[in-house]
């Protein structure tokens, strides 16, 4: 057996790196051609029902919007009771009689149980599930002196996506629907004080490419890896190493820096056109694709530059980090944020 490995250790990295040179010309005119047939046949979705986890704000609010413009019917699910969701209030201003709201948490497995069902109920069908639903914790890890405060991280990120998705296969399969996941940038750019949440963001992506190959194509699955979208997170709410959701916007400018966000609105509209193009991937913005390669071949520079910029001494606060002062030096946040995250109107639930 050690003598097999041996023998693999000294063959297959060159003959897998020629396969590659061989194959991957002819690979990459596919893909291209693929594209240009996806975007000439994109996907109807007139009358198709879309059930959104997590649409209280952000990413799972906005998306409702281009696809009430594009008639289909949907029915957002979020945790908070006070308000309809931004989508919800827009779909019924364009005259859809069929919007359902339904109020759930997704950490709840007979929750998920019983929003897919009320939708399928509501509607007769189910197209299109959005995976959504999340929480962001930002400490350090040595930080949490009781990491059970945190295990609503999974619950939700992980979990709840598994939760809505096994109750949502069995429909999707009778319609040949899709499941749009939205992971996160942090699957591949480690960011400091958010080594829990991009855990879960990569057990996400891990799942969903298996789930991808297991659904054969009776289920498309697409995976959204947005970087700094408007949302709360980027208005400064986080779980706190209580287990607490706070707010707190100069550890919000700490993670940020100068990175520019992204309008929830925009990365939507971004969302719906893949998903109807039939893509199974959407790096959003495109611009973040760059960082793939700079993590393929130079890993060490992005961990150099993300422990120099974000990380302080023993003893200095974590306010003081070099991210939050070239924020503040250069007055860069009018220029790199909406309205909407410079001054955030927010409660703490």
């Amino acid at each position: 057996m050690n003598f097999i490995h041996k023998v693999l250790n000294i063959a297959l990295p060159p003959m897998g790196f020629i396969a590659l040179l061989f194959f991957l010309p002819s690979l990459l005119f596919l893909k291209v051609l693929l594209y240009i047939l996806r975007s000439l046949l994109i996907e109807d979705v007139a009358g198709k029902v879309v059930l959104i986890t997590g649409a209280s704000s952000g990413i799972g609010e906005a998306p409702g919007l281009p696809v009430c413009e594009k008639r289909s019917l949907f029915s957002p699910c979020c945790q908070k009771r006070e308000e309809s969701p931004r989508s919800c209030r827009q779909g019924s201003s364009l005259g859809f009689p069929k919007v359902l709201v339904i109020h759930a948490d997704v950490s709840k497995v007979e929750d998920c149980k019983r929003f897919v069902d009320e939708a399928v109920e509501q509607f007769g069908r189910l197209d299109h599930l959005v995976n959504n639903a999340g929480i962001t914790p930002v400490c350090m890890f040595e930080g949490s002196t009781d990491t059970t405060n945190l295990t609503p991280v999974m619950d939700i990120n992980f979990w709840g996506s598994i939760y809505s998705t096994h109750s949502a296969v069995p429909h999707l399969r009778k319609t040949k629907g899709k499941i749009i996941v939205i992971a996160s940038a942090c699957r591949w750019l480690s960011a400091p004080r958010m080594s829990l949440y991009c855990a879960s963001k990569a057990a996400m992506i891990s799942l969903y490419e298996t789930l991808r190959v297991e659904f054969r194509t009776d289920i498309g699955v697409m995976i959204v890896t947005p970087r700094l979208i408007e949302s709360e997170m980027t208005q400064g709410k986080f779980l706190s190493k209580e287990g607490q959701m706070k707010l707190d916007q100069d550890l919000r400018d700490v993670q940020m820096s100068i990175i520019p966000v992204e309008s929830a609105e925009r990365c939507a509209n971004a969302i719906v056109n893949s998903s109807c193009r039939g893509d199974k991937y959407l790096r959003e913005p495109s611009w973040m694709k760059v960082t793939l390669y700079w993590k393929a071949f130079c890993p060490e520079i992005l961990e150099w530059c993300s422990r120099l910029l974000f990380i302080t001494k023993l003893g200095i606060s974590e306010r003081e980090a070099p991210s939050k002062k070239i924020l503040d030096l250069t007055g860069a946040k009018k220029f790199l944020c909406p309205p909407s995250i410079q001054s955030p109107e927010l409660k703490v639930d």
